[in-house]
């Protein structure tokens, strides 16, 4: 199982890298609609969708894309945004009442809450990689989301004893939550002194960072919430060791909203 994991891990890595930094706009922006596309089939399971059901929300949520990439602009993308940023903040309510108020248990609430949880996530990650520096600063956001994971897990192995959402991950800490953020913020100073950015953009980039970590740790928390009302362990079987794409994306799917605000209303240069 470990090997399994270790190779999956690899692989993606490799793939996902060579996307960033190698592909161009419309062909990374195509990648992640496979990717969100899939992820979209396997949302479709939460909503106790059959075989013809599932395929009709992928064609949905296909015709979405589709559609913001025909009227993309930038007050289009940037009231999404904004929508999406309030749509986590209700996510925040609805994690913290679990499994409370479960008013949203109910197929249609559930595709509904998919699709806003998936496509804007995509057209967040188009869009980054369409900035200048579009490459630098989604490996930024690659790498904040992978420190927000990592740092929280060893932290949490070694020092965890109070948990952060134990009825919906038993596993989460406070002690790892905070591993987590120290982990974003050490990434952040190492990104300011790579790309010699000015006092101020790291000041931003610093509070930028520590905001997308929690976006990363919500969206990781909104998944396994579904997950665990429809009583499954991963959302899929297509990654060896690591479950379904879901389970890979699910914090990428909070951050990059999220960090697509922060860098809205101040980019870093």
């Amino acid at each position: 199982m470990l090997k399994q994991r270790v190779i999956t891990a690899l692989v993606l890595g490799v793939l996902v890298l060579s996307a960033v930094l190698w592909a161009p706009v419309w062909l990374f922006s195509l990648l992640v609609a496979v990717a969100t596309l899939y992820g979209a089939w396997e949302w479709s399971n939460f909503c106790r969708f059959r075989r013809q059901g599932r395929i009709a929300y992928v064609a949905l949520a296909a015709a979405l894309i589709l559609l913001l990439t025909w009227l993309g602009s930038p007050a289009l993308l940037a009231g999404l945004m904004w929508l999406v940023g309030f749509f986590w903040l209700l996510a925040v309510v609805m994690v913290l009442r679990y499994p409370e108020g479960l008013r949203w248990t109910g197929s249609l609430p559930k595709l509904v809450i998919g699709l806003w949880v998936l496509v804007p996530a995509w057209a967040a990650l188009s869009e980054i990689k369409a900035l200048p520096n579009g490459e630098w600063l989604i490996l930024l956001l690659l790498f904040l989301v992978w420190g927000a994971d990592t740092g929280a897990y060893f932290t949490g192995r070694k020092y965890g004893k109070r948990k952060l959402m134990p009825r919906v991950s038993p596993g989460k800490t406070l002690e790892g939550l905070l591993g987590g953020l120290l982990t974003c913020v050490a990434i952040g100073l190492l990104y300011a002194v790579l790309r010699e950015l000015s006092f101020l953009s790291t000041v931003f980039l610093i509070l930028l960072a520590v905001l997308t970590a929690v976006a990363s740790v919500l969206g990781d928390l909104f998944e396994s919430m579904f997950k665990r009302e429809r009583g499954i362990k991963d959302s899929g079987t297509l990654l060896p060791g690591h479950g379904g794409v879901l389970d890979r994306i699910d914090s990428l799917t909070a951050a990059a909203p999220v960090f697509l605000l922060g860098l809205m209303y101040f980019p870093l240069l």
